[in-house]
């Protein structure tokens, strides 16, 4: 009888036990398997989210077909501790081995955002504060200029305050790093300064390569004492957003820190925050004995050494305006400042 019995144990047990490593070595094979996902999808881990309910989001998202199956891989691979939060894209067909490895790694969604060069703080802050997955609050205020225009990348999750200060950094990193190559020569005492007139130049011209010239210009004017007179500058002191409507005589003439048409010098402080080549102009200009230039009807501008050449160039965009007008709105490229220049 005691063997009998002892034989039935031994049996059970064997039966027991081959269940056991035939389950194991099924589930080695299945999480290998290709998952049920039949489209991407992304999913977001949440800070402090645990391996049961990481494999529940899984499984709800159809991303594994089993959470009971996911939380064994974890386990028996002593990666459950090791799954980390964020803002996940899976393909799919996507193994449940694969899954695990994306999440240690994590190998995370990259987001970017992109900042034009030209905007005011309060254009920025508010491309900031629509920027999807970015939490907490943004500063209230930025200092003009104090930022680089350039596309960023980011996750879900940071900070906009964090992602401000890179912005600040990689502004000064860029200055510092123009500032050193400077030419010689210029009338420009300090990288604020430098700041200053690479906002203005920004403001001018959306020509790429008028940058350099246009910057010549500013830096020749500079250098004879003569007034900047840039009308960004006078649109700056009335509102940093813009104005709606032409500028007026009486604007032009209006007293205002920020009116190089009244002021000998330079503004107090930048009027936009402008993009490293418009820094890399200021610091490098163009050679040329240019001191004005006025819209030339193209998008671009009509260059003149003399006051008696500038004001040809001036009539010859006056010609242009009025054929403008006479059809309907002027051209968005066609830029009617710089007429007193």
């Amino acid at each position: 009888m005691r063997e009998r019995l002892f034989t039935a144990a031994l049996s059970l047990l064997a039966v027991v036990l081959a269940a056991v490593i035939g389950g194991y070595l099924w589930s080695l094979g299945a999480v290998n398997q290709p998952g049920p996902l039949s489209q991407p999808v992304t999913v977001i881990i949440r800070p402090g989210t645990g391996l049961g309910p990481i494999a529940s989001q899984l499984a709800e998202a159809e991303v594994v077909s089993n959470d009971l199956l996911f939380q064994f891989e974890a386990r028996r691979s002593g990666q459950e501790r090791s799954l980390k939060p964020g803002e996940y894209r899976f393909e799919p067909g996507a193994t449940i081995t694969a899954v695990i490895d994306k999440l240690v790694k994590r190998e995370v969604v990259a987001r970017f955002v992109t900042i034009p060069e030209g905007l005011v703080s309060a254009e920025i802050l508010r491309i900031i504060d629509q920027s999807e997955g970015l939490t907490g609050d943004a500063p209230a205020s930025v200092p003009d200029g104090a930022l680089l225009p350039e596309t960023y990348k980011y996750e879900w999750g940071d900070a906009k305050t964090a992602l401000i200060e890179r912005m600040r950094t990689a502004r000064d990193t860029a200055l510092a790093e123009l500032w050193a190559k400077r030419a010689p020569d210029l009338p420009i005492a300090t990288p604020d300064e430098a700041m200053i007139l690479a906002a203005i130049v920004e403001k001018e011209t959306g020509v790429a390569s008028e940058r350099p010239k246009v910057a010549a210009v500013f830096i020749n004017r500079l250098k004879k004492k003569m007034r900047l007179q840039s009308d960004p500058t006078v649109i700056y002191g009335i509102n940093p957003l813009g104005l709606d409507r032409p500028l007026s005589r009486a604007d032009l003439a209006a007293p205002s820190p920020f009116n190089t048409y009244v002021i000998d010098r330079l503004p107090p402080s930048p009027i936009c925050h402008p993009g490293r080549a418009s820094i890399a102009a200021v610091l490098n200009p163009e050679p040329t004995d240019a001191l004005y230039f006025v819209a030339d009807g193209s998008g671009g501008h009509a260059f003149a050494v003399t006051l008696a050449e500038h004001n040809k160039n001036v009539a010859r965009w006056r010609k242009i305006e009025s054929g403008a007008s006479a059809k309907g709105p002027a051209p968005a490229a066609a830029k009617p400042d710089a007429k007193k220049r």
